[in-house]
């Protein structure tokens, strides 16, 4: 019986040694379990099996795939440009996610046994930071493939014969701040996301593009083209000899009202434009200078010879020819016409040039001297005095009678000039020149050899100028 208790004494005592010793060796295996660093067998994060491995390799793990997806950011299909996480700014701070895997770390191994037996399965937010001033200059359209071009506003142009609508240009600039928003809305649900999400794509909406601010359907536009073109086709050339005068668009426009879509002229700036080439090239009545044969000069304070617009007439023709919306040359309307005009020159070297104290005269003809002849002018008493001055020679016939209160003449030739005197043949005398004038003078006229007077009359036009002086 003695036996039989020791041996059970013994028995005992082994047993209760080898559970301490199994104590032991399970107490150890769990020490070096906990302190191992590593995850245990069948341990996932956010889905990933990190068995075996540290928390510094799962935190490369994570920041490797949550970092990777790209986004291709697309206009009209094709890609424009292709960015990453980090490109716009967003990066893993590895410190924080490091200290949320130690954690995760911690918490298995206060569940040592259970860790051990079933594994854990933990969820870590992945703490992304964000760098601005990085997103902006990585988010913009200046860095698309494709260069950018501004929209280009559709414009009412002139190709000098009449205007017409340049349509507008659909360029592809945009708004920065428009895109700049799009992406953050995509790239924050891409970093709040639980799992590791794929590449992305977005396309550039129609409506960030900056459009044409006028298009060549404007309404304003269109009324302005319309109005234009029935206006800036009118060319008018006013000639005075070889010099011209032009009112054409560049001088139309300026006299336009336009109000509520409707076009007036401005009948009160088109006078004002009559006037004003009157007072430059209106030549009768005004003073003028005449340089003789011998290179004197003649002062005249008013002269009968010259150019005068009908500047009531002339206005009213100029706008009517506005209207008309056509090319015209022509002369001013006239009141009164010379005979040959190059702009302020309204003699043009043709006229008759005589010298009453010399009793002889010229005939000049585009310069040059056709007649010269003496001749018999007015007795200078009795009112029979020949005028001096500058007259127009209106018209010529032949033959002619001559009458006054007791006399009557026949001539051949007759060119009046002013208040019945002129130009005449007097046959029935034998001498001219001279003195002649002064006790045998005529009743005013210039009594011209038949010959002399036959070739003036030849050459004679009607509104040829003569110049008579003393």
């Amino acid at each position: 019986m003695k036996k039989k208790k020791k041996g059970v004494k013994i028995a005992l005592i082994v047993m209760l040694c080898l559970i301490g010793i199994g104590l032991g060796v399970l107490g150890y295996y769990l020490y070096e379990q906990a302190n191992s660093g590593l995850f245990f067998e069948n341990t996932k994060i956010n889905g990933y099996d990190v068995t075996g491995k540290t928390a510094k390799e799962v935190m490369l793990i994570l920041e490797r795939d949550y970092s990777a997806p790209e986004l291709t950011i697309n206009e009209g299909g094709q890609e424009a440009l292709t960015l990453t996480l980090e490109d716009m700014g967003y990066t893993v701070d590895e410190m924080k996610l490091l200290s949320e895997l130690k954690s995760c770390m911690r918490e298995q191994n206060v569940r040592l046994l259970f860790s051990l037996m079933g594994g854990n399965e933990f969820e870590v937010e992945i703490p992304f930071e964000f760098d601005e001033d990085t997103f902006n200059e990585a988010v913009s359209a200046s860095r698309f493939l494709t260069p950018r071009k501004a929209s280009v506003d559709a414009s009412l142009e002139y190709n000098g014969t009449e205007y017409y609508i340049e349509p507008e240009v659909y360029g592809n600039e945009m708004d920065d701040a428009d895109l700049r928003v799009m992406v953050k809305d995509y790239a924050d649900k891409v970093v709040a996301a639980d799992r590791p999400q794929k590449n992305g794509t977005l396309e550039v909406p129609e409506s960030f593009y900056f459009l044409p601010a006028v298009t060549q359907d404007d309404g304003e536009m269109n009324t302005m083209m319309g109005i234009y073109n029935s206006y800036c086709k009118a060319k008018i050339s006013l000639t005075f000899g070889e010099k011209k005068e032009v009112v054409d668009w560049s001088v139309v426009q300026n006299w336009l009202n336009i109000e509520g879509g409707e076009a007036t002229l401005n009948e009160e700036a088109v006078y004002d434009y009559v006037y004003e080439l009157a007072a430059r090239y209106d030549t009768l009545y005004h003073a003028r200078d005449f340089t003789t044969h011998d290179g004197r000069t003649i002062h005249y304070e008013s002269s009968d010879y010259g150019y005068q617009i009908d500047c009531d007439a002339e206005a009213q023709q100029l706008i009517q020819d506005i209207y008309a919306n056509t090319a015209v040359e022509r002369e001013p309307v006239y009141a009164v016409k010379g005979y040959k005009r190059n702009g302020q020159d309204d003699v043009v070297g043709t006229y008759v040039e005589a010298d009453l104290t010399k009793q002889h005269l010229w005939f000049y003809i585009d310069g040059k001297v056709v007649v010269e002849s003496d001749f018999v002018s007015g007795l200078p008493k009795d009112g029979r005095e020949t005028a001096t001055g500058v007259f127009m020679i209106p018209y010529k016939t032949s033959p002619e009678v001559l009458e006054g209160d007791t006399w009557r003449e026949e001539v051949t030739y007759w060119m009046p000039f002013h208040d019945g005197q002129g130009l005449h043949d007097a046959p029935w005398r034998n001498e001219f020149g001279g003195n002649i004038y002064q006790t045998g003078g005529s009743h005013g006229c210039i009594n011209l050899p038949p010959q002399a007077a036959a070739t003036i009359y030849e050459n004679m036009q009607e509104r040829m100028p003569i110049f008579l002086y003393k």
